[in-house]
């Protein structure tokens, strides 16, 4: 009887370690489809499909997060052809819940709204461009002074795009400055984008 009892038990506890475990395994399998799940809608929005010469990702136009290098500027430097505190699209650059960015247009076109990872409380749009940008994955933060620019240097941010800005208005301001080499680079780049979409379709 006693011997009866004895094997009993072990079979109660056998039991129910190999329900423990089953369980702990069943949840193991749910949080790694989870997190595959997760991976996979982050890959399909975020599309890589080269390096610029930094050696950083170019994404797909629908990309939404985005992987870029981030320089930073003021118009207090003052550069030759730089109109004051004027942006490329002919408006005031912008400093405060909404900032101003500059970028190459025929990757991140004019009026393009993002917000920068743990950067909270700030809105940036691109309403400028540079000729140093083209042909870059890089965005330029505008800084109303000297200080504030040297400060922020040179860094690696993650940004969320909230809003794509268009590539028919980018080109048809850069249209009439087709003199410019940089500006040149960009329209025929959207350009580019457009004769291969219409073939694709």
């Amino acid at each position: 009887m006693k011997h009866y009892f004895t094997k009993t038990g072990l079979i109660l506890i056998g039991f129910m370690a190999f329900t423990s475990c089953a369980s702990s395994g069943s949840s193991t399998a749910v949080a790694t489809k989870k997190t595959t799940k997760k991976e996979t809608v982050v890959k399909s929005t975020s599309k890589k499909i080269g390096k610029d010469k930094h050696g950083m990702p170019t994404y797909t136009d629908n990309s939404r997060t985005r992987y870029l290098r981030a320089t930073a500027y003021s118009h207090m430097e003052k550069e030759p052809g730089a109109p004051g505190r004027k942006n490329a699209a002919g408006t005031t650059l912008k400093y405060g819940s909404t900032r101003s960015a500059a970028a190459d247009w025929s990757r991140l076109p004019l009026g393009t709204k993002f917000k920068v990872v743990g950067k909270p409380g700030v809105t940036y749009v691109v309403d400028d461009y540079g000729s140093a940008l083209v042909g870059t994955n890089t965005i330029d933060f505008f800084y109303p002074s000297l200080r504030a620019m040297r400060n922020w240097g040179t860094r690696k941010v993650t940004i969320q795009i909230i809003q794509m800005g268009s590539f028919e208005r980018s080109a048809k301001l850069l249209k009439g400055r087709l003199h410019a080499k940089h500006c040149r680079k960009m329209y025929y780049a959207i350009k580019n984008k457009k004769s291969k979409s219409v073939a694709s379709n």
